[in-house]
């Protein structure tokens, strides 16, 4: 009995690359030639990188939705079904409003996946859901999710060992992770490229998928550090970046790691749409040094005041 769980667990992990592999090439060449004929729309950037299809994270998000223990799976597929609404109809505006579609679809997925989740995973679902924002702003240059979210399941599959989670006798719970990684790694090759872009569909749905194995690894504690760890790596590997966009685009002067941080965890079109309900127009100055390292500038950045405190 022993051995036949291992042994379908071993294919099923086989089989889940092969398909993230083939289906994601696949779905490249697809999409490419619905470029041509017109009717991909949000679907495909034609001004970036020469043209590049948007959305074929949609593969491991339908291997994820399928894959996952049950019940759990089930929170991917409802923040999936939210993000792919996102890709689809982009940052258009909802009528007159400030408000963009992709907001409120991404408020509304990151509510419902609470509610659901809340009775399976107490609090720590909340921190689950939120790890959707680091995990969107990763996916702004290629890669750096790809390689977040196989460092992070490497990391869990060997906390695991450490901790000493039964192998066979919690087998949806130990290769979960694993699951996750070869899943990635089948996606990975043309996003490292360049060729491709994940989207709001791929990027939350490793997010849930992500929090999830954390959770299961250690309920809230576990949770929530590795929810810091996962954004601090996302932070430092987009440190170059960070520093030209922050002092260029925010006049951040001499950014700090903690801002580079609370740019992960804060930036983007929601993080921004907090800021202008709860600041409306009001810009605070940050001027306490011990605030100006945790990244206090960038989290009261208000990019709806008239001016830019530090120009």
């Amino acid at each position: 009995m022993t051995s036949v769980l291992l042994n379908t667990s071993i294919s099923l992990i086989i089989w889940a690359f092969i398909l993230a592999f083939v289906s994601t090439m696949a779905l490249n060449i697809i999409f490419r030639k619905l470029a041509k004929l017109g009717v991909l729309g949000n679907l495909y950037s034609s001004s970036v990188r020469g043209g590049t299809p948007r959305g074929i994270g949609v593969v491991p998000f339908i291997l994820l939705s399928v894959l996952l223990p049950p019940r759990f799976n089930e929170l991917v597929l409802l923040m999936g079904i939210f993000a792919f609404l996102d890709d689809i109809l982009g940052r258009r505006k909802i009528g007159k409003s400030s408000i963009e579609w992709g907001q409120l679809f991404r408020g509304i997925g990151i509510l419902s996946v609470i509610c659901l989740g809340y009775p399976l995973m107490g609090p720590s679902i909340i921190l689950v859901a939120l790890l959707v924002q680091p995990l969107n702003i990763s996916d702004m240059q290629p890669g750096i999710t790809c390689s977040v979210v196989i460092l992070m399941s490497v990391f869990t599959v060997l906390s695991m060992f450490i901790i000493g989670i039964p192998v066979l006798s919690e087998s949806l719970v130990f290769f979960s992770p694993i699951i996750i990684a070869v899943i990635c790694l089948g996606y990975a090759p043309l996003d490292y490229k360049g060729l491709i872009m994940m989207g709001e569909v791929g990027n939350h749905a490793f997010a849930i998928a992500l929090g999830i194995i954390f959770y299961l690894l250690g309920g809230f504690i576990a949770t929530f550090l590795l929810f810091i760890a996962t954004t601090a790596l996302i932070a430092f590997m987009r440190r170059k970046y960070l520093k030209q966009f922050l002092t260029r685009n925010l006049g951040i002067k001499n950014p700090c790691f903690g801002d580079y941080f609370m740019d992960i965890l804060t930036g983007g079109g929601l993080g921004d749409l907090v800021r202008r309900i709860l600041l409306g127009k009001k810009q605070i100055k940050v001027t306490i040094p011990i605030l100006i390292i945790f990244g206090f500038r960038r989290l009261l950045y208000n990019p709806y005041a008239p001016y830019r405190y530090n120009r």
